[in-house]
């Protein structure tokens, strides 16, 4: 994927339909509020900026679990709209909730700073106990932008396209029925490769490989990688081992007649049942995530970081 990493304060456009740097600044808050150490994090978030003298919005229904101070604006749609004149969203959460804001810096093109409340946590950039530093670091625009890969998925049915979506990590097909399994066939750039029973198939971007594809025995690739990976679950062949392609290849999966039904999720956050039949297609997508770093800390150390990897013993090369 392209890397356009470039400094929020170097004088950079951090995004499309930004405010001047020397004006307002406002930031978009999004919150996992189910969860008490969300709502406290937001608070000491929201304080922070406000000091400072951002701005801070948030969606209405969020802020009802929220301890906010009136000076928070509030919106009521969950359109990527309400993030027109926002410098960065801020999302506080688990993989779930960075997800979710991930739709909504997709549509807005604002870069998203991802705040790690949950288990693993690959797109967030700090955890709970960096808060501060967070504040401080967007305070100051000391933080960069780069650009995620994306798919598109295109699902058609007796040769017409029924669906359009997307994804950040993965589009999956999977099976419904527990008994019986998913017969598919695969395709890779208009040419047939293989075809086998199986749980479902996982089409992944590089940020995707350590979500769904990793569980389902895929590779780790690094981020900065561009290609597409197709990942079998439970496969019933002698050839069913991960395919990494091209970022250029199309992907293609069709459901066999007479299996039973499958379905499709995209992020494990949007679902669409797929008949006898289908066929799904997953290519690059033309429009990236952004995401805001705050610092440059190789993905091998996120890497094992976030996966605790056993590394004692290791003495490095020598100098």
């Amino acid at each position: 994927m392209t890397d356009s990493s470039a400094s929020a304060g170097s004088g950079f456009p951090t995004g499309p339909g930004e405010p001047d740097p020397a004006g307002a600044r406002t930031v978009f808050l999004v919150a996992h509020t189910g969860r008490p150490a969300a709502i406290r994090s937001a608070e000491l978030v929201v304080q922070g900026l406000l000091k400072s003298g951002l701005g801070v919005r948030v969606l209405e229904h969020e802020a009802v679990d929220l301890p906010l101070p009136p000076e928070v604006e509030l919106v009521a749609e969950c359109t990527p709209t309400v993030l027109e004149g926002c410098e960065l969203l801020i999302v506080l959460g688990g993989d779930g909730t960075l997800l979710r804001g991930a739709e909504f810096a997709r549509g807005s093109g604002v870069p998203m700073l991802g705040v790690n409340l949950g288990r693993v946590g690959f797109l967030a950039e700090a955890e709970r106990d960096d808060l501060d530093r967070v504040v401080d670091r967007v305070v100051t625009r000391e933080y960069e932008v780069e650009e995620r890969m994306t798919l598109d998925v295109l699902v058609r049915t007796n040769g017409d396209v029924v669906h359009r979506d997307w994804a950040l990590n993965e589009a999956a097909v999977q099976k419904v029925s527990p008994e019986r399994m998913l017969e598919v066939v695969l395709e890779i750039d208009g040419r047939p490769v293989t075809g086998f029973g199986c749980d479902g198939i996982v089409c992944a971007t590089p940020t995707g490989s350590t979500a769904y594809a990793f569980s389902a025995g895929g590779p780790v690739v690094w981020p900065e990688v561009e290609a597409l990976l197709m990942v079998p679950i439970s496969a019933h062949a002698l050839f069913a081992k991960p395919l990494v392609t091209s970022p250029d290849s199309v992907l293609a999966v069709e459901v066999q007649t007479g299996t039973p039904h499958g379905v499709l999720w995209c992020d494990g956050r949007r679902m669409l049942e797929l008949p006898s039949g289908a066929r799904v297609e997953v290519r690059r997508g033309t429009v990236p995530v952004r995401l805001a770093r705050l610092h440059h800390a190789s993905f091998t150390d996120r890497l094992v970081a976030k996966f605790a990897l056993p590394v004692s013993g290791w003495r490095g090369a020598p100098h």
